[in-house]
């Protein structure tokens, strides 16, 4: 189902930098994601269980963002936008729509670098144009050396086995084809890595599936890896089972992996966040094996 939307603002300012992708901004061109992640963090929210089912157009979205980047240029902020941060601004729907491309097209007339993360292929449609981005943004002056770009491309996975994407990420494109398009990019010059995220505890996040990630990503060109464990939005897992990310993993595993129910209990019981020994361990493994395939961990 497609609806549309008035609004009056597109372009949303952060408080502060994003530390990982280094955006100021963000936009994001459609409401809803066809992709339907199990684990998205806007599951349980105003859109919905199935966020496949409902995809909200914002009207005039591409005039809007002329104005208020004009104003952003006369006070000379500019800043990285992230160009879908809550939806895939490339999912199925862009290419009937082409919202993503009118925007990218308001953001090449005012001069503004942009940082995208997408699971899609429809992407390579817009390489000409990002092409003219990453050649004439204006970049905040501590970024100017440090990442020097005007485009950033971050290619999304949370796991390179076939079937199990079929089954957390059902409207995305197999984990092969992202990695082909990551190739493409790379082969023609862009700035672009890999977001290994979210990585499932005892599922993706082995010893062996994070190696395959993170030889991958150096196989295809990425320039860097960006590596993160799952953060599970919602109720209590004693709650009835829901529509929240929460719920909707835990019903994953009960289908699919019942022997991991206890540990993901342990884990994400009363909390959205894995614990801090997790995460520390997780960064230590990942940190080894970027170094040992010679692969920046961060954008800078």
């Amino acid at each position: 189902m497609i609806a549309y939307k008035e609004v009056k603002s597109i372009l949303n300012k952060h408080k502060k930098r994003d530390s990982w992708f280094l955006d100021d901004y963000s936009i994001n061109p459609y409401e809803g994601c066809g992709f339907n992640c199990t684990y998205c963090y806007v599951h349980g929210s105003k859109y919905g269980e199935n966020l496949a089912e409902k995809i909200v157009i914002k009207k005039a979205a591409a005039a809007i963002l002329d104005k208020q980047l004009a104003n952003r240029v006369k006070k000379n902020e500019f800043g990285f936008i992230a160009v879908g941060s809550a939806t895939d601004a490339y999912m199925q729907v862009e290419e009937e729509f082409g919202l993503t491309r009118e925007l990218l097209r308001v953001i090449l007339k005012h001069r503004f670098p942009v940082f995208i993360s997408t699971k899609s292929e429809l992407i390579k449609r817009d390489l000409d144009l990002l092409k003219q981005i990453d050649t004439n943004a204006i970049l905040p002056k501590d970024l100017k050396l440090n990442p020097g770009r005007g485009v950033i491309i971050s290619f999304s996975f949370s796991t390179l086995d076939e079937q199990l994407a079929k089954q957390i990420e059902p409207g995305a494109p197999a984990p092969q084809k992202r990695l082909e398009i990551l190739k493409l990019f790379s082969d023609n010059g862009f700035l672009c890595g890999v977001n290994a995220m979210p990585l499932l505890p005892y599922i993706s996040d082995t010893e062996v599936e994070l190696e395959k990630i993170v030889a991958a990503a150096k196989q295809y060109g990425a320039n860097y890896i960006l590596i993160a464990g799952l953060t599970l939005f919602g109720n209590d897992v004693p709650i009835a089972i829901g529509s929240d990310s929460k719920q909707l993993v835990f019903r994953f595993l009960r289908n699919n992996y019942p022997d991991l129910v206890e540990k993901y209990e342990k884990m994400y019981g009363s909390v959205y966040y894995s614990s801090w020994q997790y995460q520390q361990e997780l960064k230590k493994r990942s940190d080894a094996l970027c170094e040992k395939y010679k692969i920046k961990n961060s954008i800078r």
